[in-house]
């Protein structure tokens, strides 16, 4: 099997996106929206499931809707907010072990399902 380089431009959005999830919180919010699918969450509702509220509950959806993972609508007085990226968190899954044992002489010695 060929070896492939990761471009730098993938690589520069792979961590870009990683440093959005770096924190246990912000981790924390993306789980709970994505559990909750394509309807999502009213920013109540999500603060409840979290327990982050108030202006760092907002903080964090900033970062997140930055790195292009969920998005916030206003529905009549309500914020609904929701996970937008599943493609996006599927690749950068993928990302991590799209080279699985790249570098070893054997990779049929680390099979990995």
């Amino acid at each position: 099997m060929k070896k492939t380089a990761i471009s730098d431009l993938d690589l520069t959005l792979a961590a870009s996106t990683f440093a959005a999830l770096g924190s246990e919180q912000r981790l924390a919010v993306l789980r709970a929206l994505v559990r909750a699918g394509p309807p999502g969450l009213s920013i109540g509702e999500l603060g409840r499931r979290t327990g982050v509220t108030g202006s760092t509950l907002t903080h964090h959806m900033r970062i997140l809707a930055q790195a292009g993972l969920v998005r916030q609508e206003r529905r009549g007085r309500s914020i609904i907010c929701a996970a937008v990226a599943y493609d996006e968190l599927r690749t950068l899954s993928e990302f991590l072990l799209r080279e699985c044992c790249a570098d070893t002489d054997h990779p049929e010695d680390h099979d990995h399902d």
